[in-house]
């Protein structure tokens, strides 16, 4: 199977073998389930650590735990891709335009943490 043909035979044949592997696992498992199984005493229950629950399953949050997850997931990943520009930054072939360029990546992140300061969302109350 060489030419044209044969690299779409080829992923034809892949693809065929996925699909029987794929209806094989869940024709397997519908054969080898129990028809009703016995579902043990407590397995919805909520655990809280090896001891029974106490007070409801509904428990709210307040927004300033989003807020605050937010603002780290914003933060973590400025710090992602500043480091391999820290770490590389000594070596030739850096110019002024690299340079430039991350002055205005960290200006765009000081502008979000002065909105949110300002906005007092960093402000615990």
């Amino acid at each position: 199977m060489t030419g044209y043909l044969g690299s779409y035979a080829t992923l034809g044949l892949l693809l065929l073998a996925s699909v029987l592997i794929f209806v094989g696992a869940f024709t397997a498992n519908r054969l080898l389930s129990p028809a009703n199984p016995a579902e043990p005493a407590g397995k919805r229950a909520t655990y809280e650590s090896g001891v029974d629950p106490v007070g409801g399953d509904w428990a709210q949050m307040q927004i300033r735990y989003y807020v605050y997850a937010y603002l780290y997931v914003l933060f973590a990943v400025e710090a992602v891709f500043l480091f391999p520009w820290a770490v590389v930054f000594d070596r030739p072939g850096f110019g002024a335009t690299t340079v430039v360029e991350m002055a205005i990546f960290v200006a765009v992140l000081a502008l979000g943490i002065l909105y949110a300061w300002r906005k007092k969302i960093l402000n615990w109350t």
